[in-house]
């Protein structure tokens, strides 16, 4: 519900009205298809990297569609023109309802009835079909864009063995991710890392020997906390981060476009991420834990003791381990919001990983420090790689905010 005031200047009175259907648009509809893209990856267990695909197309839909009727920021690669009487709200539901029918069309009734129920409070008129026919415009200049940006690759991964020898028949996931095309980067490899520490190094030995300690699944030195810490963080993907971006938009009180823009920032960010930390993953297809503990005789490296019977505190994901993705994600919507948004007072968050379990944090740095951390704890993901991955994603997210949907003003100030 929006509000609005004027005064009554004859009898000095000031009057406030709260209405229903007010003309100003409300930056609702931005979280409301957030969260409905959010419920439908959870419904239909939609893995984080095509996740991460819908939610940028359609933010970045979202956000051109309303920019266009204010143009406050700068457009990302398509031009949109606007009457400023458009209305927002119909522009951004039906951009976003557009790009996730294109994406989900088996969804349809429901997409339909979420957009019928967005668009039935905006009065008819042609403010009304000006942003439906903008809204639609947006989405499916969107749509072509991203049509052939690598994302419905083959999955051809080999499996390294030597004739006749068995290896585990489970595909590991996201192979093609890495060469999918990204926002804003460069290419995939734009920020890959050096390789992973040599098998006989100090930082080699010190990590390892630390996750066969507390990563261990029966780890007599990792405390209760850490247990549920590192429990909490198997959710993975766009749900863990989605929430903490309405969180920020919600504290700061931000209109429409600002949300629209705030949401198509981080979810860029993240899709980036997604590209840069598969790239390096397939990349230098270096072991887990549970693979370099069990043969660590293998590394002729007398401080790494081998345990044949380890096991990391949760299932293993399954794609290589160098360098860690849920690092490079939370790492990278930290900065975007940082820079963006700033301190927000204290934020929160709850996982189905780790029911009645409640996570809550003031500060993004600490957020993000959580994460890694849980990876260690879960037995999922060396230290340096943690490092390694929070590297990456604070060079995605300060590359995002410094070139993208930048304010007009900015964009006008002479270099130095």
């Amino acid at each position: 519900m929006n509000r609005f005031s004027w005064t009554i200047s004859r009898s000095s009175l000031i009057v406030t009205l709260i209405v229903a259907a007010a003309p100003l648009a409300r930056a609702d509809v931005i979280m409301d298809w957030n969260a409905k893209a959010d419920a439908i990856a959870a419904e239909k267990q939609i893995l984080p990297a095509p996740h991460s695909r819908a939610l940028s197309m359609m933010h970045v839909a979202m956000f051109e569609a309303v920019n266009a009727i204010d143009r406050r920021y700068a457009p990302y690669k398509i031009s949109l023109s606007a009457e400023r009487s458009s209305s927002r709200e119909a522009a951004g539901a039906v951009a976003a309802h557009d790009v996730l029918l294109s994406i989900y069309p088996g969804l349809k009734p429901d997409l339909d009835a979420t957009l019928t129920n967005a668009l039935t409070p905006i009065a008819e008129g042609e403010s009304k079909s000006a942003g439906i026919a903008l809204g639609k415009e947006a989405a499916a200049q969107i749509i072509q864009l991203r049509a052939n940006d690598g994302s419905a690759a083959v999955e051809t991964y080999r499996p390294r063995t030597t004739p006749g020898a068995y290896v585990p028949t489970v595909v590991p996931l996201f192979s093609t991710s890495g060469a999918a095309a990204p926002w804003v980067m460069a290419s995939g490899s734009q920020f890959r890392p050096g390789p992973p520490p040599a098998l006989d190094s100090e930082v080699w030995t010190r990590d390892v020997n630390e996750i066969r300690e507390v990563g261990g699944r029966g780890s007599p030195t990792r405390t209760p906390e850490q247990t549920t810490i590192g429990r909490f963080w198997f959710f993975v993907g766009a749900r863990t981060y989605n929430p903490i971006v309405r969180q920020a938009a919600l504290a700061k009180g931000m209109d429409l476009v600002d949300c629209a823009r705030l949401f198509a920032l981080t979810s860029i960010a993240g899709n980036d991420a997604i590209v840069a930390v598969f790239d390096a993953k397939y990349h230098y297809n270096f072991w887990r834990p549970i693979t370099a503990i069990r043969n660590a005789d293998l590394t002729s490296n007398a401080a790494t003791p081998r345990d044949p019977s380890w096991l990391p505190l949760g299932d293993t994901p399954m794609h290589p381990e160098y360098p860690c993705a849920h690092c490079i994600v939370s790492a990278a919507i930290s900065t975007v919001l940082q820079t963006v948004v700033g301190d927000f007072g204290e934020f929160s968050l709850t996982s189905p990983t780790a029911p009645g379990v409640t996570r809550k944090w003031s500060r993004l740095q600490d957020y993000s420090d959580e994460v890694s951390n849980a990876r260690i704890w879960a037995g999922f993901h060396y230290r340096f790689s943690t490092e390694v991955g929070k590297d990456m994603g604070r060079k995605i997210g300060a590359l995002v905010v410094a070139t993208q949907l930048r304010g007009v003003e900015a964009m006008a100030e002479p270099k130095r």
